[in-house]
Order: structure tokens, then C-alpha cells, then sequence
């Protein structure tokens, strides 16, 4: 069994682990390998799953491999739209797509600029339809996400009550623009739960002579207070170990100084995300 951990403060609990968008599932017309992948995460119990308007094919590819087991899972997507009439657009796309009559955290997604803050809390803007979507019921709940600059993220948090941030959490944040010093603790001030994403640097992690293997990544990604991280997947046997690193005892304090001191030479490319 996965351990589970609590969604910040909804009361809701959802495994660390937690099946990415990306990976195989950012594609289209690999319906084969990405209901491979979906059906592994669910059969090893994996109860977080996570997309984006943004991702290609990806939330089609859960709307044809979830079925009647969208009730036991916790579904999430993002929309990129700055405008309400956009995100609202989004929203029913995703529905749609998913096949599903409401999601359990939609994102504000890549939230990266000041003029990113200033279309999405303008009236009429993005906010407008989350909000919206959250009090008619098509949402539980609403997150936003970032990992260009840490203060945009902050100051989204003065703009909205998020119940979420979708934030990275690897080994190379605290060499430049560190969103685990900055954006973190205020997050759970706050009572957000804190969805780690980037955890593997999209691969480039795993290349490092020293630090070859993907367990010790998920380790350090799970031993800070995240509510769960979330890793996209090529194919069945990534998430296979995925999960068993899941599994594992996060890392203690030196071995977080460990990895982190080995990063720290990689760590600006590691984060070409910024």
C-alpha cells in the first residue's frame, strides 16, 4: 500500500504518490501505452491523478481508461486560460474530455508573470470562473501553480484563497529562486496543500553520475511536508518504481545534504524549467 497523507485542510486524504500528465500521456494517439500506464497507477493504488488543457491528449486518455473508477480517485487538471470566458471554455473541454461531471482540484496553471497576476485577478479574468466553478459544485477545490519565480506565486496567494499549490520539490530548488524556502512554509501557513511536481528535473535528475537513481529523487521529494508528489511516466514499469520508492522511508535531514550538495554543480540546468 501507498501511504497516504492529508490535502492540506479539506479533510481528504490521497496517496504521496500521485500519477503526472506528462510523460507518455502528454501525446496523442498513444492510446495503448497511455491506458498501460493509467491501469498500472490504478491497480497499484495510486488514488491521485493529474492533467492539463494544456497536456495533449492526456485527459482524454483518463476519460477512456477510468470509468466507473473516477469515483475512487481524487482527478485533477489546470487551465492556462488568463480570461473567464476562457477557463470556462477550458472547463467544460476538460469535463468533457475526462468524462466526468466535476473535478476534485482544477489549477490556475503556470502562473509565471506579473502580467500572468494582472489578466487573472483583472475582471473578468481567469479567477472569476475557479471561483465560480467551486460554488456551483464543479470543483471541490482550487489550486494554481508555478515554477518560473517564486514571488509570483506569493503574491497569487494574496489574490485568492487557494486550497492548492502545484510548486517543484527536488534537490536543486535550493540553489536559485527556491520555491521550498519561499513558497513553501507560506503554503502551509496558509493550510494549502503543496502538490511537489519537477521531482525528477524531467529525467535530467537521474543522468547525474552520482545520483543515478529515481528512488532516491522521490525520497527527498517526500521528506518535506507535501501532501503528494506527482511523476508523469513513459511506461508501466516507471511506475511500478515509482511506487516502490513510494514506499520507502523518506530521506532523513544529512541525506537531503547529501544530494543536495551532489546537485548543487547541475542544479541551474537541472531547473531549466526557470
Amino acid at each position: 500500500m501507498i501511504p497516504k497523507r492529508m490535502f492540506g485542510n479539506t479533510g481528504v486524504e490521497v496517496t504521496r504518490l500521485g500519477l503526472g500528465g506528462e510523460g507518455v500521456l502528454r501525446t496523442y494517439g498513444r492510446h495503448k501505452e497511455a491506458q498501460a500506464v493509467i491501469g498500472r497507477a490504478l491497480a497499484l493504488g495510486i488514488d491521485y491523478f493529474e492533467s492539463a488543457r494544456a497536456y495533449s491528449g492526456s485527459e482524454a486518455y483518463y476519460g477512456a481508461a477510468l470509468g466507473e473508477r473516477r469515483k475512487e480517485i481524487f482527478l485533477s487538471s489546470k487551465s492556462h486560460a488568463r480570461s473567464a470566458a476562457g477557463a470556462s471554455a477550458h472547463l467544460e473541454e476538460t469535463l468533457r474530455n475526462m468524462k466526468t461531471d466535476w473535478l476534485d482540484l482544477w489549477h490556475v496553471h503556470d502562473v509565471r508573470s506579473e502580467a500572468d497576476l494582472k489578466e487573472i485577478f483583472a475582471p473578468g479574468g481567469a479567477i472569476e470562473a475557479f471561483d465560480r466553478a467551486k460554488r456551483e459544485g464543479k470543483v471541490r477545490y482550487v489550486g494554481v501553480s508555478g515554477h518560473e519565480e517564486p514571488q509570483i506565486l506569493l503574491k497569487a496567494f494574496e489574490l485568492y484563497d487557494f486550497d492548492a499549490v502545484l510548486m517543484p520539490v527536488n534537490p536543486a530548488e535550493p540553489h536559485f529562486l527556491s520555491f521550498l524556502e519561499n513558497v513553501f512554509p507560506v503554503a502551509k501557513g496558509r493550510g494549502m496543500a503543496v502538490i511537489g511536481m519537477k521531482v525528477l528535473c524531467r529525467g535530467l535528475g537521474v543522468q547525474i553520475p552520482e545520483a543515478r537513481r529515481a528512488r532516491e529523487w522521490i525520497r527527498y521529494a517526500l521528506a518535506h511536508d507535501v501532501s503528494t508528489i506527482v511523476v508523469g511516466c513513459d511506461d508501466p514499469e516507471q511506475v511500478q518504481e515509482n511506487v516502490a520508492a513510494a514506499q520507502l522511508e523518506p530521506m532523513n535531514e544529512q541525506e537531503r545534504r547529501t544530494l543536495e550538495k551532489i546537485v548543487a554543480p547541475y542544479a541551474r540546468r537541472l531547473m531549466y524549467y526557470k
